[in-house]
């Protein structure tokens, strides 16, 4: 890609891995209510035996799933610990509540990026 800065193609080589993330979860096959009856099975060795059919999708799903949601979580933290609340400074009409900014982005808090964050876990 000629005339494409290197933080584009970051920004684009993730955007695509997310996305890919998403697609294969989206495909696989929701398992809540599988668990909650299987988690009544566990047997005295703390296991299940299972036998179902899995499609390629909750394959390809499971075979990272892990990994995905461990990088996600680190990601979420990793944010929050960057997003976070500061004094702004300067007079405030209400002392104690005074004004304050996000750390990173400076928008007044919460920050979009907070807000976001917020909105998507407590779902």
């Amino acid at each position: 890609m000629t005339g494409v800065a290197r933080g584009d193609l970051q920004r684009i080589r993730l955007r695509e891995r997310l996305e890919t993330i998403r697609t294969r979860a989206e495909k696989s096959s929701p398992w809540r209510a599988t668990t909650q009856y299987l988690s009544r099975m566990i047997g005295r060795d703390g296991t299940v035996p299972i036998k179902t059919r899995l499609s390629r999708e909750d394959l390809t799903f499971l075979a990272g799933a892990r990994e995905e949601v461990v990088a996600f979580a680190e990601l979420g933290l990793r944010l929050l610990e960057l997003h976070q609340p500061r004094d702004a400074g300067g007079i405030s009409s209400d002392p104690t509540d005074p004004i304050r900014r996000c750390r990173a982005c400076m928008w007044r808090w919460p920050c979009p990026t907070f807000r976001t964050i917020d909105e998507h876990i407590e779902r």
